[in-house]
């Protein structure tokens, strides 16, 4: 591992992509992501939009082993779920696409952005409802503390929830990406520092959050 400090992290590339008109193969390329589930696609193309602004070198300064992902994600798999379930309700589990199936694991999601990346320091997804963009933001930023990489791309991604869902007509679909690198290692390359981010959460039990005095108690943690 580089002796340089993972502290003091910057953001030095910002990438996002919507649903809407969003073709892979302009985003990625005509081969290799046809088969990709839509999420997937987003938060590949988000990524590429964020490393092309943090620069070249952004990644290549460290080692494969020194480079960690984290993505969060509420509703990613649902709509791809609900096919799954249908298929095999009614014709049987054979029918299922070989290609699609492992996506039954959320954990995959973004297992390609890693090999396409080589990033080999860790590659963490998180689906807490709500906050899960959050917390990948949180603990990718809390494994380059404690020594686990040195460069963390990191974001959120969702597909639209399928109709009959809770929240369907409100849910969303693209996905955000940045790149996060230590603050005297983005002076070293030259590049502007975009900003910072820092998260911090907290736990209030389901049913004091449900109390007459949930509002309050939830107010004095933020507090």
């Amino acid at each position: 591992m580089s002796d340089e400090p993972a502290v003091g992290l910057v953001v030095t590339g910002i990438g996002t992509v919507g649903a809407d008109g969003f073709d892979f193969r302009t985003a990625l390329g005509r081969h290799g992501y046809k088969y990709l589930p839509a999420a997937s696609q987003y938060f590949l193309a988000a990524a590429k939009r964020a490393l092309a602004q943090a620069g070249p070198d952004a990644l290549a300064a460290v080692g494969p082993e020194e480079r960690g992902a984290a993505v969060g994600t509420n509703s990613a798999a649902v709509a791809l779920h609900h096919r799954m379930d249908s298929t095999v309700t009614a014709t049987g589990a054979g029918d299922l696409s070989p290609v699609t199936a492992p996506y039954f694991s959320i954990n995959l999601f973004g297992s390609r952005l890693a090999t396409e990346h080589d990033l080999k320091g860790f590659n963490l997804t998180f689906t807490s409802p709500r906050v899960a963009g959050l917390e990948a933001l949180q603990m990718g930023q809390r494994a380059l503390a404690t020594g686990r990489a040195r460069r963390l791309l990191a974001g959120a991604t969702e597909e639209a929830l399928p109709e009959g869902e809770p929240g369907a007509y409100t849910s969303e679909a693209g996905a955000v990406a940045l790149m996060l690198e230590p603050e005297p290692a983005a002076r070293g390359r030259g590049v502007a520092a975009l900003g910072r981010v820092g998260v911090r959460s907290f736990f209030l039990p389901p049913k004091v959050a449900a109390s007459a005095e949930g509002a309050e108690r939830a107010a004095a943690l933020l507090r």
